[in-house]
């Protein structure tokens, strides 16, 4: 008798620090005696779970962890229903069940990820790629110690983040900038240091959920701010916002929709008639952007990006963006306006709870200063963007061609690439490698083709999409391409021979 087929598990909500898992093995049921059951030192012992182990350089501490939760399943899972399983059988059941968690802890670390959906900023592939440029420049000061926050010339201690600083007000013609640790810190601190106790009008248009459950009115309220909602849904007017401003408005509120859109009879006020209400009643006009760009503005104008410095001119007092959006670089949140407002965020309290870390800042710093020197091509996101469609194409013909020579069937197709990160609506004509249902012979093989894919090395995230599966060149780094070849055919070769993959 073989062990049974085991599903893998799913994370489940946890009592302890432990994770929680869903095998078919806590669901099934099987009829054994607990003395039969292996240990955990014999478990260890064995040799196809050393080798997942040694592989995937997982602890023997959390290897432990894990069988120990696997015969806890095991002992919970015992029934005195159908043939009593004999020691070997049991042992391979466990063996098995231990494998299936090892090698779904391993897919929870940290790995490399080729990115085939076509999406630019994709928020669950780490948004936006560095590039081995800036990683390469950014890693050779962050190895050791570094000046984060010592003075050079006086040697005294110093603030940290002054070129990153620099940079920023050069790029946007900002008074002044500041830099936390993400755009959600830097609305919240703003918020909190100059509308605390006060109203904030936002339009009701403008109040959308994002991914992860963050919510514009959630963070109002948190930060000791009161929400006033002005408008419609759909159609916001200055007048509104004109009509609900008292002696305790502290604000005007403007918000990005990120990837929520309305079309049809739908209207906002714009930051030019904002900006003559904040003024004519002395309130801050703050917008918080979530994500935009610093590349020169006649270029983003083209790419149709948005950039800080048409808001600023049109009298915005704090402006706020992510860093690893359309900006092409790492997570931080970025603060930029007038000179007197940055310093009130600067000497509060929460900054401190906000501020960057030395990665953060470095990372940032090198990709700012070669977009100061005009650059744009050193930032991966920004060559993705400049692509011509036809040498997408001419790739994606390419790897085509490679892939019929070792018998992978597949067609080049037109697709629509996703500028994502905020911009529902930004699309970029494509190419991508395109394998059919009438290849593999069914539908459920294209995903079970998508799953091998996916536990790769690298893993590969490709999209199904009307019976085909969709790998889209525009998102893959021109040096991934090889390794891509790579992972299609060693997910091709899974697939014939029947293994099975968790889905």
């Amino acid at each position: 008798m073989s062990a049974p087929a085991l599903r893998g598990f799913h994370l489940g909500a946890p009592s302890s620090n432990a994770l929680c898992y869903n095998s078919s093995v806590a669901s099934s049921g099987f009829n054994f005696n607990l003395r039969d059951l292996p240990s955990v030192s014999s478990l260890l012992a064995e040799k196809q779970l050393a080798d997942i182990a040694e592989r995937e350089s997982i602890p023997a501490a959390l290897c432990k962890s894990v069988m120990q939760e696997a015969l806890q399943a095991m002992r919970a899972s015992r029934s005195k229903r159908g043939k009593q399983l004999d020691k070997p059988q049991l042992t391979k059941l466990v063996v098995s069940d231990v494998a299936a968690r090892l090698e779904e802890i391993a897919l929870t670390a940290m790995r490399p990820v080729i990115n085939a959906t076509g999406i630019l900023v994709h928020t669950n592939l780490g948004r936006s790629p560095l590039g081995d440029a800036l990683w390469s420049e950014g890693g050779e000061r962050l190895r050791g110690y570094l000046n984060l926050e010592y003075d050079l010339v006086r040697g005294r201690r110093s603030r940290r983040g002054i070129l990153g600083e620099r940079l920023l007000t050069e790029l946007s013609g900002a008074e002044a900038a500041l830099v936390v640790n993400n755009n959600a810190a830097a609305v919240f601190l703003t918020l909190h240091t100059l509308c605390r106790r006060r109203e904030v009008i936002v339009s009701r248009g403008e109040l959308p959920q994002i991914g992860g459950g963050f919510r514009i009115p959630d963070i109002i309220r948190t930060s000791g701010a009161k929400l006033v909602e002005v408008g419609t849904t759909n159609r916001t007017t200055a007048e509104d916002y004109a009509k609900r401003i008292t002696e305790r408005t502290a604000a005007l509120l403007k918000v990005h929709q990120s990837n929520f859109q309305q079309t049809g009879f739908v209207a906002q006020a714009s930051v030019a008639e904002l900006s003559a209400l904040a003024r004519e009643h002395n309130l801050h006009l703050l917008e918080d952007a979530g994500a935009a760009t610093l590349i020169p503005l006649p270029l983003a104008h083209q790419w149709e990006l948005t950039h800080p410095a048409d808001s600023l001119a049109l009298g915005v007092d704090l402006y706020s963006f992510s860093g690893d959006k359309v900006l092409g670089l790492t997570q931080g949140g970025i603060i930029l306006g007038k000179q007197e407002l940055i310093q009130k965020l600067r000497k509060s309290p929460l900054y401190r709870t906000f501020r960057p870390d030395r990665t953060l800042l470095t990372m940032l710093e090198r990709g700012l200063t070669h977009l100061v020197k005009g650059e744009v091509d050193a930032i991966p996101l920004y060559r993705m963007f400049a692509q011509k469609p036809a040498k997408v194409q001419r790739r994606a013909r390419k790897l085509a061609k490679l892939l019929k020579e070792v018998g992978i069937a597949c067609e080049v197709v037109k697709t629509t690439a996703e500028v994502g990160g905020g911009y529902p609506a930004r699309t970029l004509p494509s190419h991508a490698l395109s394998i059919g249902r009438e290849t593999l012979g069914s539908g459920a093989k294209l995903h079970r083709l998508a799953g091998f894919l996916r536990r790769g090395r690298p893993s590969v995230i490709a999209t199904v999409r009307e019976s085909q599966l969709l790998l889209d060149l525009r998102t893959v780094l021109p040096q991934e391409e090889t390794e891509l070849i790579a992972a299609l055919k060693a997910a091709y070769r899974k697939l014939q021979a029947n293994q099975k993959v968790v889905l």
